[in-house]
C-alpha cells in the first residue's frame, strides 16, 4: 500500500507543478506548444494521484484501484521512452519512465492488493 501512496504523492505534485508554474515546468521538461494539453493532462494527474492517495488512506485497494495505479504507470512509461527515443519530448523523461516502472516492479513484487496473513 505504501508504494501506491507513494506513486499518489508523485503524481499530485507532477500534476499541480505545469498548474502552478509552467515556466518551471518547461524549463526542466523543454518546450511545449500546446500548453492547453500540458495544463489537461496536469489535472488527469492529480484526478489519478487523488484516487490513490484517497484508497490507500481508507485501506481500500480494490483490484480497480491497483489496476488503475498499474495502467497509469505503464502509460507514462509507454509515452516517456517512446517519444523520448524518438526526439518528440527531452531525454529528461526517461527518468521519469525508470521511476514509473520501479513503480509497477514494486507493485508486483509486494502485491499490496493481497491480504496481510497472521504469523
Amino acid at each position: 500500500m505504501r508504494v501506491i501512496q507513494l506513486q499518489s504523492i508523485y503524481y499530485l505534485i507532477s500534476g499541480i507543478w505545469p498548474i502552478l508554474s509552467i515556466s518551471t515546468f518547461q524549463a526542466v521538461t523543454g518546450p511545449k506548444t500546446d500548453l492547453w494539453l500540458v495544463r489537461m493532462v496536469g489535472l488527469l494527474v492529480i484526478a489519478v494521484g487523488l484516487t490513490l492517495l484517497l484508497a490507500t488512506l481508507n485501506g481500500r485497494l480494490t483490484p480497480e484501484i491497483v489496476v488503475l495505479s498499474i495502467a497509469s504507470a505503464l502509460a507514462f512509461t509507454a509515452i516517456d521512452v517512446f517519444y523520448a527515443l524518438i526526439g518528440r519530448i527531452s531525454k529528461v523523461y526517461l527518468g521519469d519512465a525508470a521511476l514509473e516502472v520501479a513503480i509497477i516492479v514494486s507493485i508486483l513484487f509486494l502485491k499490496p492488493w493481497r491480504p496481510k496473513t497472521a504469523g
